[in-house]
């Protein structure tokens, strides 16, 4: 596609979403609104498409600076005069894409079925549309047979005009010098005082231009983002696009209802997740791994065959064949080897468990490093804060911490060495060592019988 280039408008303040943040930078299935365009851009063959903002430019531009140009609009006067900021960039545009930056539903194959029409037929612009049995509120598409005569917006159509079922999407392709020439020609006599894109196709028809429109099969890709409401709207139709790829790709979603899956997220082959599982961020889970039931991962890596179930787990990575909850913990910074067993009730932060360690259950395990084969009795805490600064705890290769055992970091555990249930580690232990640090045990007979003389009298 020679010359192509992408306009995507995400000036707009978004009134009625009732937030401090713009529009286009609330998220859905794990992305603000404009990244999902952006995807879509990218997808279609534009490296780098020009972004207008305008409030909360500071915002956008921070989040999407590295993926588009960003162009201000410094004013917002409305949709022409928001592509009129880009006219010093369409010196060498053949065809130009005006896309909408909370429009997250739009699709690859849509976009480049337009582009094709648009550039095979030479037309001066091409519109996608979409059918819509309650079109209340969409701009009507008036046509003589093939062509495009007018986009008439509803509170200007007629009763016989509200009656077409064809609207609007507000997605575009235009002849780059054909635009330019257009845009500088629009003017602002309407009661609102702004400059409306759509007058470029007046323009365009008294000049006899073909204009064009492309049907999509799928009206909910012409949904924009107006309010809370149209976004909890447009999560449940991505997220079920969402599902139905994973599904189709081979992964097993036994109750997709309550099933959450960002869109970074990979899954492999033969993946299973069970019911009230959300999977967020960049969460990878690599073949036959069983995720949930409820169960929450963000950002994290599961390996082959893993079992992971009733689990929160942030930023964390767990290799193969690891057996984790029920109920646990994995705070950022965990690393878990191969086979390694996390039971439940017990939070794991910024520690590498190797290969084989087992930590059941009861235990709270911050920055160690717990070596091979390891077993962690119940209840074991590593004392690793002073109230100041974090310090570290190592355990020993085939080492085994007995129940109830308080290592205070700093403190190393030696390989194939045993600490006593109940003891306070405070300092290291040599290699297979036992270490044993309890207060000798008082038994006092009769205690209770002499307790309660003593109280009757």
């Amino acid at each position: 596609m020679p010359n192509l280039v992408a306009v995507i408008m995400a000036a707009g303040k978004g009134t009625r979403m009732q937030s401090k943040l713009p529009k286009v930078m609330h998220s859905l299935a794990g992305k603000p609104l404009i990244e999902h365009v952006l995807d879509v851009a990218n997808q279609v063959g534009i490296e780098r498409p020009l972004v207008i903002v305008g409030h909360g430019r500071e915002v956008v531009a921070a989040r999407i600076h590295e993926r588009a140009e960003i162009v201000v609009q410094a004013e917002q006067l409305g949709t022409g005069h928001a592509v009129m900021q880009v006219l010093p960039y369409l010196e060498n545009a053949g065809t130009v894409l005006v896309l909408s930056g909370d429009q997250p539903l739009l699709k690859t194959e849509s976009l480049q079925a337009l582009i094709k029409m648009h550039e095979d037929r030479e037309a001066c612009a091409t519109v996608l549309t979409a059918y819509m049995n309650q079109p209340f509120g969409y701009g009507r598409i008036l046509k003589d047979g093939e062509r495009l005569v007018r986009i008439v917006e509803e509170k200007d159509a007629t009763p016989e005009e509200r009656e077409v079922k064809e609207i609007n999407t507000g997605t575009y392709c235009f002849k780059g010098p054909a635009l330019k020439d257009a845009l500088r020609k629009i003017t602002p006599q309407n009661a609102q005082g702004e400059y409306y894109l759509t007058e470029i196709f007046d323009i365009f028809l008294k000049q006899g231009e073909r204009m064009l429109t492309y049907c999509t099969g799928d009206s909910h890709e012409a949904l924009g983002i107006n309010s809370r409401s149209q976004l909890a709207e447009a999560e449940g139709i991505f997220r079920g696009r969402i599902l139905e790829r994973w599904m189709a790709d081979g992964v097993t979603i036994v109750d997709p209802a309550s099933t959450f899956i960002d869109a970074g997220v990979e899954l492999a082959q033969d993946v299973t997740i069970l019911p009230f599982t959300r999977l967020l961020g960049k969460t990878r889970i690599k073949e036959d791994a069983v995720i949930g039931p409820q169960t929450s991962l963000e950002n994290c890596n599961v390996g082959c065959s893993s079992e992971v179930t009733y689990t929160v787990g942030k930023d964390a990575d767990i290799g193969d064949r690891c057996h984790i909850g029920p109920f646990a913990y994995l705070r950022p910074g965990t690393r878990l080897e191969e086979n390694v067993k996390v039971g439940d009730f017990v939070e794991i932060k910024n520690s590498r468990i190797e290969t084989g360690a087992k930590v059941p259950h009861l235990s709270y395990i911050g920055d160690a490093h717990v070596g091979k084969s390891a077993n962690i009795g119940a209840g074991t805490i590593t004392c690793n804060y002073d109230g100041i600064n974090k310090h570290p705890t190592k355990i020993g290769d085939y080492s085994f911490i007995g129940s109830n055992t308080n290592l205070v970091a700093p403190v190393e555990i030696g390989d194939h060495a045993v600490t006593g249930a109940g003891s306070t580690i405070t300092k290291n232990v040599p290699a297979n060592a036992l270490a044993v640090e309890r207060s000798q045990q008082i038994v006092k007979e009769h205690w209770h019988r002499e307790t309660r003389n003593r109280g009757q009298k």
